[in-house]
């Protein structure tokens, strides 16, 4: 029994459940004793979640946290839903269900969820976006399918992740990015700052000319949005915002800019007045920059 209470982890051999069931809808009397229950069951007898985001595992991270699962047990119970009396598939944990594997365990504690399709996708979707340290791309291409397969807008998932409606759409621009890019972001190759100064380049080319001038030497994110700045608007001079008004209104702008994710321009006169541009580039830029100034 001390082996068994070992594998499982402290504490949770005590809230064992038998998930010896037919039940597999929530409508069934006593689903409410299976729903959000833990559970030991067979590690073979869970198959991987179709809809799982997380496309890469790192060996070596894996086999870290097999090893952990050998000494401590699985901590955090991982979360199933059943597909028959003895078959479970995947929501979230899929981690740690492959380090249990490695760590020779034979059953796993879990949490057993009853959900169609629809509902298990938005569920793992937005599990892994809250617990999985998820890469840039992966985050955006679990916002883009709640959005085209749970049919919900911008608004409505930022809700369910607790996230800024500006975060997100940053997010989903990203995949706007080539494919090469997409690679290097996944790669940890460059960070999320780099891949938004990205984007606001609107020609490939020069995306990918300076995608390479970032891995060839190193370029600090504010190197990369001086260069799309200067791409974008060869016209402006990149003094112009600190020559034209007090340098204590510099930073000021800086925030602006970051906080609409667009440029934005300070302008003083000789009289004390002055103006704000906000730039955009087209309709969908000028939607995005109406919402957040206009929640």
């Amino acid at each position: 029994m001390a082996d068994k209470r070992k594998a499982l982890g402290k504490g949770l051999a005590a809230l064992l459940k038998d998930p010896r069931t037919e039940i597999e809808s929530a409508n069934q009397p006593g689903a409410e004793e299976i729903v959000g229950s833990i559970s030991e069951i067979s590690i073979e007898s869970i198959q991987p979640n179709p809809f799982q985001p997380r496309t890469f595992f790192d060996d070596e991270a894996l086999q870290e946290l097999a090893d952990s699962i050998q000494q401590l047990g699985v901590i955090q119970p991982i979360t199933v839903r059943r597909i028959s009396s003895d078959s479970y598939e995947l929501i979230s944990g899929e981690r740690r269900w492959r380090a249990s594997k490695l760590a020779g365990l034979s059953a796993i504690p879990a949490y057993i969820r009853l959900a169609d399709d629809q509902g298990m996708l938005e569920m793992a979707l937005v599990e892994n976006i809250q617990r999985e340290e998820l890469d840039a791309v992966e985050v955006a291409l679990s916002y883009q399918r709640l959005i085209d397969e749970c049919s919900i807008t911008q608004e409505q998932m930022s809700k369910r992740v607790g996230k800024k409606r500006s975060t997100v759409s940053n997010y989903i621009r990203l995949l706007k990015l080539p494919p090469i890019i997409q690679a290097g972001i996944r790669d940890r190759m460059l960070s999320m700052g780099h891949a938004r100064a990205l984007v606001s380049i609107e020609n490939e080319d020069a995306q990918l000319k300076v995608y390479k001038d970032i891995i060839s030497s190193g370029m600090s994110v504010r190197q990369v949005e001086e260069k799309a700045k200067a791409l974008q608007y060869p016209s402006l001079p990149t003094s112009e915002a600190k020559s034209e008004i007090p340098s204590s209104f510099s930073e000021l702008g800086k925030q602006l800019g970051t906080l609409l994710d667009t440029d934005v321009v300070l302008k003083s006169k000789s009289k004390g007045n002055g103006e704000i541009v906000i730039r955009y580039k087209n309709s969908d830029e000028l939607e995005r920059l109406i919402s957040i100034l206009n929640p």
